[in-house]
């Protein structure tokens, strides 16, 4: 299974590193049934993160028509306003605190929509999100009518795009599987090694990095619960 790590400027690390390592460690326990590379809709680059001008290189162009698996990290930087516009800053400083929502909707402006689209559109692609990843899928306007999850700060931004918010810590909708805040990238990625390869492979992943599984992953099943 070929999985796709997308970077785009201010991306957060933490919400890129954490599922990278339990899928590529994965793919180790399981024989390379699974395999992880960081991408960019630009192509292979230096991508400067939110997060102390951290950066980590893209091996690769996001690809729909090849990845099985395509995940989309949130953005690091201060807490701001929908709608805020930063100041004007030097190339070099660029990402560098400014707000989140500045940072998400900037991606509106690259091609990432519209790869992020044409994943979407196939129904062999399951697209992950951890954090802030599900507002740019939102924004993009690919998740109306969806049931998502992300940071508890963004649900109701991700509510206003005409998403179905909840407010757990994993949210499995089918081909759409979505994280809240930035360490549930470590049980979205144990999560989907166990319901793509298995139990016992997402069990021997979760030891070694001495990580249980946090929460109930929510799905649209079964009966709605009483108040209360």
């Amino acid at each position: 299974m070929r999985s796709q790590i997308v970077l785009f400027d201010g991306f957060d690390p933490l919400d890129v590193i954490a599922p990278y390592e339990v899928l590529y460690a994965g793919g180790t326990a399981s024989g390379e049934a699974f395999s992880v590379e960081l991408v960019s809709a630009e192509g292979p680059r230096e991508v400067v993160s939110g997060t102390g001008g951290l950066a980590l290189r893209a091996t690769a162009a996001l690809d729909p028509e090849k990845a099985d698996l395509v995940l989309v990290p949130g953005a690091s930087g201060r807490v701001g306003e929908p709608g805020e516009v930063p100041d004007e800053v030097d190339a070099g400083q660029r990402t560098q605190d400014e707000p989140i929502p500045v940072l998400l909707g900037r991606t509106l402006t690259t091609e990432l929509p519209t790869l992020l689209k044409a994943a979407m559109d196939r129904p062999e692609v399951t697209v992950a999100a951890v954090c802030g990843g599900s507002l740019v899928l939102a924004m993009a306007g690919l998740l109306e009518g969806r049931h998502a999850t992300t940071h508890h700060l963004g649900l109701d931004l991700l509510e206003a795009t005409g998403v179905h918010a909840v407010r757990a810590r994993v949210v499995d909708d089918g081909d759409l599987v979505t994280g809240a805040g930035v360490t549930s990238g470590l049980d979205l990625g144990l999560y989907l090694l166990e319901r793509e390869i298995g139990p016992r492979i997402a069990h021997a992943v979760g030891e070694l990095f001495a990580h249980e599984r946090r929460g109930t992953v929510w799905r649209h099943h079964g009966p709605a619960p009483a108040a209360l």
